[in-house]
């Protein structure tokens, strides 16, 4: 006899995942068959944060028969197969990006091109800017400086601090009752954030390379955990660079919010934000109207496009 029940995967290695039933049990699924998600060309047809039915039978090992329909995904470029692209979550509330300004550090690039995907595919993002008790006076004018950016095209931007347990309990209210995929290099302190948000999950931590200033990979595949106090976070491998997939050049500009809000005080519907006359996101910069490392970084992405 068969029975037939329905999970949310937790965590995908490629050749089998883990599936969260909705009496709290766990089950490791193989996929049966191959499955090929409509209009996604992806090197994982199966990503963390799929609904699913599954099999289960007698003796026999459980099998993956259906994915249920995405409400949204993100991806990034798969890291061996530039051409592809790899399904980094599914049927996510919100983007967590987690970052230091040191030890090690995060570049703007890096945030940028997270937000930048994420307002792709309408998903919600949330700046959290983690080890505030190592900053000294020059790295809190930084600080001040990134926060007033982000807020000011309307962003959420939260410090924390571990050691300090500065801003954990806001954390928690960010992270209650939704699906969050957190993002964020190796070493920015991941998984320490939400082991001391959660204290039943007890996520292994790295330490820091003394040699590169760089975090060490403790994540190898993307796993979702349940919080105890409502929702779920996915834990995703330390990200080195997040490229970009399916973005036309054109239409990059509406994936920042302050070049969106310009775009068409510019005399040319094409305008690209370059060198076009008359381009009112250009001029924005020149005024200070816009922050000038955030133009900077949009034109990098465009040339990488």
């Amino acid at each position: 006899m068969t029975e037939v029940r329905e999970g949310r995967v937790l965590k995908s290695t490629g050749s089998w995942y883990k599936v969260l039933d909705s009496d709290g049990n766990y089950f490791d699924c193989r996929l049966k068959g191959l499955f090929r998600t409509k209009g996604i060309k992806a090197t994982n047809p199966i990503a963390v944060g799929d609904v699913v039915d599954f099999s289960i039978r007698e003796d026999e090992e459980i099998v993956i028969t259906k994915i249920h329909p995405r409400h949204n995904h993100i991806i990034r470029k798969a890291t061996k197969l530039s051409k592809s692209t790899h399904i980094i979550a599914a049927n996510i509330d919100q983007v967590v990006i987690i970052l230091s300004l040191i030890q090690p550090r995060t570049s703007t690039g890096f945030i940028d091109r997270i937000l930048s995907t994420a307002e792709a595919y309408h998903i919600p993002a949330v700046i959290v800017i983690n080890k505030l008790d190592l900053y000294d006076d020059e790295v809190i004018e930084q600080l001040k400086f990134i926060t007033h950016t982000y807020t000011g095209i309307g962003y959420q931007v939260h410090h924390t601090s571990v050691k300090e347990n500065m801003g954990l309990e806001k954390l928690k209210l960010v992270l209650k009752d939704k699906i969050s995929l957190l993002s964020g290099h190796s070493g920015v302190g991941k998984s320490a954030l939400i082991n001391s948000v959660d204290s039943k999950l007890q996520l292994k931590t790295g330490k820091i390379s003394d040699y590169h200033s760089k975090g060490t990979h403790t994540t190898t595949f993307a796993n979702m955990f349940p919080l105890q106090f409502g929702g779920m976070v996915i834990d995703t491998p330390g990200i080195k660079e997040f490229g970009l997939v399916e973005f036309d050049r054109v239409e990059l500009g509406q994936r920042f919010p302050e070049i969106r809000e310009l775009m068409n005080e510019c005399r040319f519907n094409n305008c690209v934000h370059v060198n076009e006359p008359g381009c009112a996101v250009v001029e924005a910069v020149e005024t200070g109207n816009m922050a000038e490392f955030r133009y900077v970084n949009y034109l990098n992405m465009l040339e990488s496009l």
